[in-house]
């Protein structure tokens, strides 16, 4: 019965250029050998297959769960999840999109109206201490439950002890046309423009093989790789063909004679990129055996290289292409600025690879740099037809096109008109516009949301949200995390190198900073916050943050925060009454940034947990500046100080007040008492001296970092190294005016006669 129902699936899904999903609810190992029926109906090669299990022992392609994001970029024939033990989100949604036109998904769940109560591995990683797994709800589930029993292009077969007790609940036939030749992938001769267009440089061989208009428009911006100080950034969802566009042009400049450089987070990913450039230079092409670098004639190549590997390389190379850029840290993204030219390909939706740091953090970097940016989006699909019913499904099952309220709902917002809202998870699951606009604004703002983020906001028993609401539009909202109130044994294995989860703060100051009473404290941590784009510096967020605080703050010992740290940011929670006790010695692999962790005290043994930390960190600082964060921006420097609650106990021998006033007011020099500037540097940027944004950086840079002068010169924009030595010896002027001892103000009066 399972074949047949597979068999009819998919000669609808090849029809139409569509997809199909099959749900088979059940016993699990009546569901794998389901799942072995239908695959055995498709008529399709094992090897086109990939099951998706924390079982092994399959004759297709095996992936755990943890490990599905190695389909992205690939195009399967069928994909098996199996639901079973741990059903991860995350691995739906790479799944689904990993599923070629006219293929199938099939998942292996427990019996629909069972599943939402059943508590797998996923559900154990939302019960962070001190909850438990039966504190987790199924909201989730109960959501996607729906929209399998409701949803076009969706059976569902129930599976009984034996193939007799097997019933088909839903068909999953849409009755669809079949699709026209404009929808088929196979369909070139009648897609998209032919030859070059006017004034294209590009083989006209290269436009012909576009399937799509849109395809050539992406192939047309490519052009511009040709140029050097050009960028390229291609947006699409999954299936438009951004990557095929790549794989042209790749192939183009190297007929041209260029060296392309492709890079991807693996080389299955950037598969169809020399899929497609293989064909364009095929008859001219030479490779290595495994395919990774093609040669043509005229010199030029398309080779592949890992992602670090690649950045390290990419100023030697003509053109770049990153295909998946989404998937990659800002850090090695920023390696690729270095390149001549380069192009970034990126998905909008889907949550691609590691998150939105791309879109939301690099994209900025992209436009501060020298390249003249070209931006193309690809929407018509390839590998699909516009209309696939599982497209809409996924879509909406995962939220994956979750988006804030549009502009002009919320033009007219006013902050204090606003009203504070609980975002209960009944009140979400109930409410699908809510639910849309609140997750949009967070997937908008933040460079790491992904689908287990959803499951999280439905079912964690650790997170509450908040939002400010206008005229019926979410327009900001903040995502919040309880923390500590760990008992005895727990922080003693926390202290000792267990790792404890969700509780981020707790964790960072007990096992790394070796506080082991840190976690006795209760406290409730901004996970996320975000407002609206058209509403930014509008207040919206200070509005909502004093709105939680006043909800909570009889309830905890202290607020908290983490973050990747900006000047910015720093000065925006530190406004909010936050202040810092932690600053990353290493950069974050998504944002590019060093994390801060900030604290806002409400109880006595909330401000002692401040209090210790911030000397802590003071302490730190004074001599972690000349090392682990000697290579940090001075301006992030400058922000966590001046966020950092410890005074600064200036307390300096009379010879090394000399050596300031000589240096600052006479003929001294700063190398002779660099520990005397050092705490008065420090004093300066914690208690927040004014010396204006240059001084405080050649503090930073050149006393606390202890950089090389001609480094310090260069960076900070001086005529000469000399110059840059008069400045620092001004900016220690009224450092001697405010800290300066009765010794120091009469050493000052010898020079200066005041």
């Amino acid at each position: 019965m399972i074949g047949g129902v597979a068999r009819e699936l998919r000669v609808e899904a090849e029809r139409t250029n569509e997809r199909r999903v099959l749900v088979l609810a059940g016993d699990r190992d009546r569901g794998i050998d389901g799942a072995y029926d239908a695959v055995a109906a498709l008529g399709v090669d094992n090897e086109s297959v990939s099951l998706v299990s924390t079982r092994e022992g399959f004759r297709f392609e095996e992936l755990r769960p943890r490990s599905a994001d190695e389909l992205l970029g690939r195009t399967r024939e069928a994909v098996v999840l199996d639901c079973h033990e741990r059903f991860v989100p995350n691995a739906l949604g790479r799944a689904v999109g990993a599923v070629d036109g006219g293929g199938l998904l099939v998942l292996l769940t427990p019996p629909l109206d069972d599943w939402p109560a059943v508590r797998d591995r996923f559900d154990d990683s939302l019960a962070v201490p001190p909850y438990g797994v039966d504190d987790v709800t199924g909201r989730f589930r109960e959501r996607l439950v729906e929209t399998l029993r409701t949803h076009p292009g969706v059976a569902v077969a129930t599976l009984g002890n034996d193939p007799e007790g097997d019933a088909v609940v839903r068909d999953g036939l849409t009755g669809a046309a079949p699709a026209d030749d404009g929808n088929r992938a196979e369909a070139v001769d009648t897609v998209g423009p032919r030859g070059a267009p006017p004034g294209a440089t590009f083989p006209a061989a290269a436009y012909d093989a576009c399937l799509t208009a849109d395809q050539s428009r992406a192939l047309r911006a490519f052009e511009e790789l040709s140029e050097p100080d050009s960028a390229v950034v291609v947006e699409s969802d999954r299936g438009r063909g951004k990557s095929s566009a790549a794989g042209l042009a790749a192939g183009a400049l190297a007929l041209g004679g260029d060296d392309v450089l492709v890079t991807a987070p693996a080389f299955r990913n950037a598969a169809e990129v020399f899929t497609r450039a293989r064909e364009l230079i095929a008859a001219e092409a030479g490779s290595d055996p495994d395919g990774r670098d093609l040669r043509t004639p005229a010199g030029g190549r398309v080779r592949f290289l890992s992602p670090a590997a690649a950045a390290a390389e990419a100023g030697d190379a003509d053109a770049v292409i990153v295909d998946e850029a989404a998937a990659l840290p800002v850090r090695v993204l920023e390696g690729f600025l270095d390149a001549p030219a380069v192009a970034f390909c990126t998905t909008v939706h889907g949550y691609e690879g590691a998150g939105r740091g791309f879109a939301v953090r690099f994209r900025e970097r992209l436009l501060d740099s020298r390249f003249a940016v070209r931006d193309v989006r690809l929407d018509e699909p390839i590998r699909y037809a516009r209309n696939d019913p599982v497209e809409a499904w996924a879509s909406r099952a995962l939220l994956l096109d979750a988006r804030p309220a549009v502009d002009a709902a919320v033009a007219d917002a006013s902050v204090d008109d606003a009203s504070y809202r609980v975002l209960d998870p009944d009140d979400l699951l109930a409410d699908e516009t809510l639910l849309g606009e609140a997750f949009g604004l967070l997937v908008a703002a933040h460079y790491r949301t992904e689908p287990n983020d959803l499951a999280r906001l439905l079912d964690a028993p650790n997170l509450v949200a908040r939002a400010l609401v206008a005229d019926d539009r979410v327009v900001a909202v903040a995502l919040l995390a309880r923390e500590g109130g760990l008992d005895n044994e727990t922080r003693r294995e926390m202290y000792e190198g267990e790792r404890v989860r969700g509780n981020m703060v707790p964790d960072v100051l007990t096992s790394q900073l070796r506080d082991e009473d840190a976690a006795a404290p209760r406290g409730l941590r901004t996970v996320r916050i975000a407002t609206h784009h058209a509403l930014r510096d509008a207040k919206f967020g200070s509005r909502l943050l004093d709105e939680i605080h006043a909800e909570f703050g009889g309830e905890i010992d202290y607020f908290s925060v983490g973050y990747g740290a900006t000047l910015r940011l720093l000065r925006f929670w530190k406004r909010a009454g936050y202040r810092i006790v932690h600053l990353s010695t290493s950069r974050n692999d998504a944002s590019g940034e060093h994390s801060a962790i900030m604290l806002r005290p409400e109880t006595a043994a909330g401000r002692d947990l401040l209090a210790r930390h911030a000397v802590a960190f003071r302490d730190r600082e004074r001599d972690g500046l000349s090392d682990a964060h000697r290579d940090v921006d001075p301006d992030v420097i400058r922000g966590a100080l001046g966020a950092c609650s410890a005074p600064v106990p200036v307390d300096l021998a009379e010879t090394e007040w000399r050596s300031v006033v000589g240096a600052s007011v006479g003929p001294g020099m700063y190398d002779s008492a660099p520990g005397a500037f050092r705490d008065l540097a420090l004093a300066a940027l914690i208690e927040g001296t004014d010396l204006g944004d240059r001084a405080e950086r050649l503090l930073v840079r050149k006393v606390l970092q202890g950089r090389p002068w001609e480094e310090v010169a260069d960076d900070l924009g001086f005529v000469s190294t000399s110059a840059c030595m008069r400045a620092l010896g001004d900016a220690y002027v009224p450092l001697v005016g405010r800290y300066g001892t009765d010794f120091a103000l009469a050493e000052r009066e010898r020079f200066t006669g005041e």
